[in-house]
């Protein structure tokens, strides 16, 4: 146990570092920087003041320089400053984690519950309405975008119906808590759908094939309901793919999450990533790519350890006989 976890933080930490090296190079790529921002911004700087900001940033250096001495900072716990709000990126981090964390959450909560149970039934009456609809909701959900689907929802719910507002949060900062709750309906709306779509379509092969089990025959020959089979005997078996997909897919809800986010105007890591790229602001961009791609490492080695708890068959670098 102890020998694959070691194996495993290692692998995560190459993982983690060749990640930031070829973001780093990505973000070098792109046109202008900090200080070309600031010179356009502010006519009174001269060639020679800009040669000198550069020059001070290191932002004149090969970004392979630039990048070592970001590691060499991040070794001694420091992000960086970001430009864009003249704080401590470490500062700036905590409050837009927190946003994403709760709605991701919340996101995801819905969708499993949605996509499991809707999967669970549609495997229990195959070729019925329910089955057909389910896989309509598949296809629809995989192929919809989540900017389209926020613009839709914004057009019906916002505009067309006025139900619910468009944007994540309220205008009035001393909102109350239901206030704020509603204004998250919809982006929380867009991202369990699109999520929803994904596990239903696993869960609906998953609880499939279990129930092809010999065990789960004999449990319906005595006459047990659909609802204590599935329960007992099917779910059980079948969690354990679920939950690989259900890690796999926090990249995913990450990556639709800044869609979402931007569209909703919602202040989260998903648009603040999207502010630090087009402010060029490289330590926030950097701090927050790497936590995103540590919370997806993370994720995929707690799947590792609910293996084992759904099927004890599953063993640490064991092979299953």
């Amino acid at each position: 146990m102890g020998r694959i976890i070691i194996q495993r933080t290692f692998g995560a930490g190459v993982t983690l570092l060749v990640l930031s090296g070829l973001t780093f190079a990505l973000l070098a790529l792109m046109p202008g920087d900090p200080v070309d921002l600031l010179a356009g911004s502010d006519p009174r700087l001269t060639p020679d003041d800009i040669a000198r900001l550069k020059a001070l940033y290191g932002v004149d250096k090969p970004f392979w320089e630039r990048w070592i001495s970001w590691l060499g900072r991040l070794a001694e716990g420091e992000f960086g400053y970001s430009r864009m709000f003249g704080a401590p990126v470490a500062d700036v981090l905590p409050d837009a984690l927190l946003r994403t964390l709760s709605l991701a959450i919340a996101a995801l909560a819905i969708s499993t519950v949605l996509g499991i149970a809707g999967g669970a039934l549609a495997a229990l009456k195959p070729g019925s309405i329910f089955d057909y609809g389910a896989n309509f909701v598949v296809f629809a959900g995989v192929a919809a975008p989540s900017f389209w689907l926020a613009l839709m929802g914004m057009a019906l719910f916002s505009i067309t119906l006025g139900w619910l507002p468009a944007s994540a949060l309220p205008a009035d900062p001393d909102a109350g808590f239901f206030e704020r709750a509603r204004h998250l309906i919809l982006p929380i709306a867009v991202l369990a759908a699109l999520e929803t779509a994904a596990i239903l379509r696993h869960a609906r092969a998953a609880v499939g094939e279990a129930l092809t089990q010999a065990h789960v025959q004999t449990a319906r020959s005595k006459g047990l309901s659909d609802f204590r089979i599935v329960w007992r005997h099917v779910l059980p078996n079948a969690m354990t793919p679920l939950v690989t997909v259900l890690a796999l897919d926090l990249g995913a809800l990450a990556s639709g999450a800044v869609v979402v986010e931007v569209m909703f105007g919602y202040p989260g890591m998903g648009k603040l990533l999207y502010d630090a790229i087009l402010g060029a602001d490289y330590n926030l961009a950097m701090a927050v790519l790497l936590l995103g791609a540590g919370a997806i490492l993370l994720a995929n080695a707690a799947a590792d350890v609910a293996y084992a708890a759904f099927d004890p068959r599953v063993g640490f670098g064991k092979a299953v006989t």
